[in-house]
């Protein structure tokens, strides 16, 4: 069902995160959002931080917008990302402990960023049956989206990355865990999706990395992944659009492999996924995989990424418009959905660097718009009439 891209052509969207103000200082930790929202000083500081994350889009002119993931709190390596679900769900513990890292990556030495991100992984630890607790999607999603007329996409971190996380003493075997964090996962959203949220995003579904890590756990393959991805999604699509987002990394605004890394051996099972849209890393990592996703992933929409969350360099229109005409030789228009390669507060960039790529986005895209006879968004960051600079005529 497509909600928040349906009747819109080449829309504009962001992954999610956007660079927290400084003066946001308050914190959620392990309190209910509705428990914190109680509080006058948290409540200004996050309705506000909301309120800033949405002006800066609709000031870039983007179709699509997020909460700017405010309900993270600032934590190294954007670690929130993964702690927010920990914290808030029933059956963990109440002390956090350090975590061992299971998904097969490389460790990283001390001397490394990323190890940092490495000695920040300390999570509650599983001591009983796994269930929603206070998630509280909706209510987050209400926040944001009765300040802004335009969709609010809401997004959540996948089971098999939540199961590798965290310390287990209840469940024997980690599929198990897996499929208990799938099934609260899907109450929460199936009652995001009631409440009227247009797009659920569903982020890093392991499927991809396969080839380069190995199977998950030692044992779950592509089509066991696409399996629990279809179990957590099951009856949103009645309700709303879903897509899946997918990229190679991003901790602290850092790669976490050496070599681009190629889609190419799971588009298959990829497109075997129950969603609407699926994001791909194509600014970062190249343009090499858009004749292989147009050729295999034919009845879905295909969200490409033409900013680089990694850099501070702000892209160009007329580049991101020549990404866009590589992709559009391969993917119909009435399919294709600009986006950033994945999001930009994971802890390395600036708002003001944040906000010129989502200008230039816009910028790069209307480019195209104006070839294909469509029309053009407003972007009100380039609207010349309002230019602090006196030129000479």
């Amino acid at each position: 069902m497509y909600k928040g891209s349906a009747n819109v052509m080449l829309p504009t969207s962001i992954i999610g995160s956007l660079p927290r103000p400084a003066w946001y200082t308050a914190t959620l930790g392990n309190k209910s959002f509705l428990e914190a929202m109680v509080n006058s000083r948290y409540r200004e500081q996050y309705e506000d931080a909301v309120s800033s994350f949405l002006r800066a889009q609709e000031i870039a002119g983007l179709d699509i917008c997020t909460d700017g993931d405010a309900h993270y709190d600032e934590e190294v390596g954007g670690m929130s990302w993964q702690s927010y679900p920990l914290t808030h769900m029933s059956g963990f513990s109440r002390e956090p402990e350090p975590a061992i890292y299971n998904v097969g990556a490389v460790a990283y030495p001390r001397g490394h960023i990323l190890h940092d991100f490495l000695e920040a992984r300390v999570f509650p630890k599983i001591v009983g049956p796994i269930g929603r607790g206070n998630l509280q999607y909706a209510a987050l999603w209400k926040v944001a989206q009765r300040m802004t007329k335009r969709p609010i996409k809401f997004g959540t971190i996948l089971p098999e990355l939540l199961a590798a996380s965290c310390a287990d003493t209840h469940y024997k075997d980690p599929v198990e865990r897996i499929l208990a964090f799938s099934a609260a996962l899907n109450a929460e959203l199936n009652e995001l999706a009631e409440a009227g949220c247009p797009v659920v995003q569903m982020e890093e579904p392991q499927i991809h990395m396969v080839p380069v890590r190995g199977k998950a756990f030692g044992k779950l393959d592509v089509d066991d992944l696409v399996g629990i991805f279809n179990k957590t999604v099951k009856g949103l699509r009645d309700k709303t659009e879903v897509w899946c987002h997918t990229c190679w990394g991003n901790p602290s605004q850092q790669r976490i492999f050496r070599e681009a890394q190629s889609y190419k051996p799971t588009l298959e099972a990829l497109a075997k996924l129950d969603c609407d849209a699926i994001t791909f890393e194509t600014a970062s990592s190249g343009t090499g995989d858009l004749e292989a996703i147009g050729a295999i992933v034919k009845d879905k929409k295909i969200v490409i990424g033409v900013i680089d969350h990694h850099t501070l360099q702000v892209e160009r229109p007329d580049q991101i418009a020549s990404l866009i005409r590589d992709a559009l030789k391969y993917i119909p228009a009435e399919r294709l959905i600009i986006s950033s390669d994945c999001g930009m507060g994971r802890e390395g960039m600036g708002r003001r660097h944040a906000a010129y790529k989502m200008v230039a986005m816009v910028l790069g895209t209307n480019i195209v718009r104006k070839e294909f006879g469509l029309p053009e968004a407003e972007c009100l960051a380039a609207d010349t009439r309002y230019s602090l600079t006196v030129t000479k005529t």
